[in-house]
């Protein structure tokens, strides 16, 4: 009975002690960017964990730059540090809303489809919501982009997030180029919105 008593009692005292226990608090971009991941599968709930992830680090306050992406030394560079974050992000979320988007996208409509033609209807609705999503995010990532390629930042090179840098040289150059890309997919997402709209249902 005493050993029964004792049991209980640890166990009292030690969910009594739980909330003493240090809670890690997210708060800021870097933070919420560190919990943004690929899945090797990318299914649609994924995804979207991934956009809370994004959506939350866009509208989140930077770290202190001690505790940035990148080591920074000086206010320009902090400077160009929080243009280039602020558009790798949304590039991020250029990608994820295209990975949802091609989840629901038909890329043709087959006359044996018919008997899910509305279905098939919603998918593409789903999908154009998603590009033109994307979209928005693409013309926020251009604009960060180029405050990160002004002239100032010309010779800076801040080497832990040198492949961000990249990003935005490939963007002014148009190698990078999601608005393209984008905008070729909702031009054939609606060639097969006509066809599934003008097939006939009734046989």
């Amino acid at each position: 009975m005493k050993k029964a008593m004792c049991a209980v009692l640890v166990f009292v005292l030690f969910v009594l002690n739980i909330p003493d226990a240090d809670a890690y608090i997210i708060r800021y971009r870097e933070e919420y960017y560190r919990l943004y991941h690929l899945h090797y599968i990318q299914y649609p709930d994924d995804t979207m964990e991934n956009i809370y992830f994004l959506e939350k680090a866009l509208a989140a306050d930077f770290a202190n730059p001690l505790y940035a992406v990148a080591h920074i030394e000086n206010e320009t560079e902090w400077e160009k540090y929080r243009y280039l974050f602020t558009m790798h992000l949304n590039l991020k979320m250029v990608e994820q809303y295209i990975y949802l988007g091609n989840k629901w996208n038909k890329r043709n409509a087959y006359f044996y489809n018919a008997p899910w033609k509305n279905e098939n209807l919603e998918s593409l609705e789903t999908t154009e919501t998603c590009y033109k999503t994307a979209l928005i995010y693409w013309n926020e990532a251009l604009v960060w982009a180029q405050k990160a390629l002004d002239r100032r930042f010309r010779f800076i090179d801040l080497a832990e997030i040198h492949f961000w840098q990249d990003e935005a040289a490939r963007i002014e150059s148009k190698v990078l180029n999601y608005g393209f890309t984008i905008n070729r997919e909702l031009v054939s997402l609606q060639r097969v919105r006509e066809k599934f709209e003008a097939m006939d249902t009734t046989y």
